[in-house]
């Protein structure tokens, strides 16, 4: 995964040659240093990115920074990550004490980690490109610069490093190294992402033995296992056992003590007594899902899963359920990212919670799911008040309004989650006051937004960060309980 930074350029000549280096992350097979050549459209994405490439260094080009006070101005993420990343080279431009071309130390605002140089471009350079290519394009010119300074330094690796694929395909075609920057995506592979529950082996009782300690409390069943699985657990993981012939076991890990772990028995979902606002759960992880949303310990939830899983049903009838039966919270509030799937119908009339609406379908098609319960068993003015009551306690919001808000105990939802990035994710869970829970739901393979990939979603990123943390949980939703068509379709297509 490139993590690696720049390296310096035209004064890098006159600098000493380092040491030999251990091997890090992003590094070159010999240890040596390598030189990054940063594209604009990096520092636009990450502003902390000059940051990131531990031992290596780092140039920019000229254009990078004409290219930077062109993007600076407007609201947009892009607009202020662009000031971002000029206030940060200002602030490292005015640490130097002798000749800039000698290369700014990343260490001079405190950064540790980043022990490489920051070179600027100080000259200019007449490197010839083939026929074809226009020398006034910014990507032209930063790909003069890069094969202006592998020419100058054959001996180190120089690499250039864009999130633009066309500007990558175009450097390799030059016989130019070209890397996507890498470090803010969470995982290499979706398929190692937390799950949030794992399934015991089948000789897990046997292998137990003598060793497991049970008791009774409240209802619940808990046993404290040890052994090797213990290593495998997390705080708030769900464990289950399934084998032919025996009893069934789904549990949750409540505590984890050195070697043991304590494991607590689930209150069946599945069953119609345990109803949730008249849901129950129809396979094994809507049971976890339900378990963790009902749970007034747990204050962060994230809901993973492919489109028919019950994710935002399990979520909207959990929250009614404790606010309107239990009073827990005082209110529902929904969110979600308002990316469109095609072209965008423009500007939208009335007020906040108006111009939310058309992005809120998935909320009225569950709330209407939900309110049959009283439609069977009530009049035309039974079905009207039950409407109202619930409308009453579900409030819309729109995340662009969300900063410097503080909700008190609230059940707040924030649904397509895997449209956001990890800034905004950050931003919408810190607005969490006491008393209040969070629900993160989305599905990582319908990403809207782009430059977001399954890797560096804020989805990705939340279920990453806060896995073994006492008062959040995660699960992954297998199976599709919308339609057969829905279910079909989300296998085939």
């Amino acid at each position: 995964m490139p993590q690696a930074v720049a390296t310096p350029a035209a004064s890098a000549a006159a600098a000493p040659t380092p040491a030999p280096r251990r091997r890090t992350r992003g590094g070159a097979a010999d240890g040596v240093r390598r030189l990054f050549v940063l594209d604009t459209n990096v520092l636009m994405h990450d502003p902390t990115c000059l940051f990131r490439f531990e031992e290596h260094d780092i140039y920019l080009p000229m254009i990078v920074l004409e290219e930077l006070d062109n993007n600076k101005k407007g609201m947009s993420e892009v607009a202020r990550n662009a000031r971002q990343a000029s206030r940060t080279l200002d602030a490292l431009a005015a640490t130097v004490r002798g000749d800039i071309r000698d290369g700014v130390a990343l260490t001079a605002l405190g950064h540790r980690e980043a022990t490489g140089t920051l070179f600027f471009q100080t000259e200019p350079f007449t490197q010839a490109l083939p026929d074809g290519i226009a020398h006034g394009k910014a990507d032209n010119q930063i790909l003069v610069v890069v094969q202006a300074l592998k020419a100058r330094h054959p001996d180190r690796d120089v690499v250039l490093v864009s999130k633009d694929i066309n500007m990558r395909i175009k450097a390799r075609a030059l016989g130019l190294a070209a890397e996507d920057y890498e470090n803010d995506k969470t995982i290499d592979d979706v398929e190692l992402l937390y799950t949030g529950m794992l399934a015991l082996p089948a000789d897990f009782w046997s292998r137990q033995g003598k060793s497991v300690e049970s008791w009774q409390q409240g209802g619940h069943t808990f046993y404290r296992i040890g052994g090797p699985i213990v290593e495998q657990l997390l705080l708030n993981q769900f464990v289950y056992y399934e084998a032919p012939g025996e009893p069934a076991l789904y549990a949750r890990v409540v505590e984890l003590r050195g070697r043991t772990a304590v494991l607590r028995t689930l209150k069946d979902y599945t069953h119609l007594k345990n109803a949730v606002w008249g849901v129950t759960a129809r396979n094994r992880e809507q049971n976890f899902a339900l378990n963790l949303l009902m749970d007034p310990d747990i204050d962060f939830v994230t809901l993973a899963g492919t489109a028919g899983t019950g994710k935002t049903l399990m979520a909207l009838a959990a929250g009614l359920t404790q606010v309107l039966d239990e009073r827990r919270y005082s209110e529902i509030i929904m969110t979600r990212a308002t990316v469109s799937v095609g072209e965008d119908i423009g500007f939208l009339p009335g007020t906040e919670e108006e111009k939310m609406g058309p992005w809120m379908g998935a909320l009225d098609d569950n709330l209407e799911f939900l309110a049959q319960g009283a439609r069977n068993s009530a009049g035309e003015w039974g079905r009207a008040a039950t409407n109202d009551l619930i409308r009453s306690r579900v409030k819309i919001k729109s995340m662009n309004f969300m900063r410097g808000r503080t909700f008190l105990n609230k059940y707040v939802i924030i649904d397509e989650a895997q449209n956001l990035t990890p800034k905004q994710m950050k931003t919408l869970i810190t607005r969490a006051g006491p008393g209040t829970k969070l629900v993160c739901m989305g599905n990582l393979a319908q990403i809207d937004t782009p430059y977001l990939t399954e890797g560096s979603s804020g989805l990705t990123y939340v279920v990453d960060r806060f896995k073994g943390w006492p008062h959040g949980g995660h699960v992954t939703l297998a199976r599709g309980e919308r339609s057969r068509l829905a279910d079909f379709a989300s296998e085939v297509l």
